[in-house]
């Protein structure tokens, strides 16, 4: 693919990955709460999800993912009520002097938790099923070229995603009383809360 192309489709990609939204809410919860290493499981749902959609488009199932709307919208919100859940466990934790974290979450349910976000994030279809096609000539599209898109996908999203949750973590790590990291806690449970009304509001 051309590579003027390539370029419009980054530069779309990354600004539709940077603008904040349910997505970076909950990473960055997530992060606040449990660590960079905590948030990255999110992070790779949350690329899951986007590559989900983008297959989708690429191979002309815009239709497709259309005729399943209800399917996502029991996707949207049972990703919301688990995120809910998480921000219980935060809001309800109780911070170690050393650390701050919820009771140990799974790897696993914390990425299935991004996946069913994006699933049912309203900004990931649009881009996915809208303004993708207006930006790469999907009808003429190449096995290199899918090479080359798919990349720009993931580097994009982990630079991305991964830097909202190291900024978060780190800002995590300046505070180390027990009584700051009760805050830092609570703020994340918020957070984890408002990025599951953002999915449930979102249309």
């Amino acid at each position: 693919m051309d590579l003027f192309t390539l370029s419009a489709f980054t530069i779309a990609y990354a600004i539709a990955v940077l603008v904040p939204g349910p997505g970076v809410a909950a990473v960055v919860a997530r992060a606040l709460g449990g660590g960079f290493k905590g948030a990255f499981p999110m992070v790779l749902g949350i690329l899951a999800g986007d590559l989900v959609y983008f297959f989708f488009a690429v191979f002309g199932l815009a239709a497709i993912a259309t005729l399943f709307g209800p399917v996502f919208t029991i996707v949207r919100w049972a990703g919301a009520a688990y995120l809910l859940y998480i921000a219980w466990k935060f809001w309800t934790a109780r911070p170690g002097a050393e650390q701050m974290k919820p009771k140990s979450e799974s790897p696993w349910k914390t990425f299935a938790a991004g996946f069913s976000l994006t699933m049912g994030n309203p900004k990931t279809i649009v881009f996915y099923l809208a303004i993708l096609p207006t930006v790469v000539p999907l009808a003429d599209i190449t096995l290199l070229a899918l090479v080359e898109l798919t990349f720009i996908v993931v580097v994009v999203l982990l630079i991305i995603g991964c830097g909202y949750a190291w900024l978060a973590s780190a800002a995590r790590e300046m505070f180390r009383s027990e009584k700051a990291l009760g805050r830092l806690n609570k703020t994340a449970g918020a957070m984890m809360a408002g990025a599951a009304g953002l999915v449930v509001l979102q249309h």
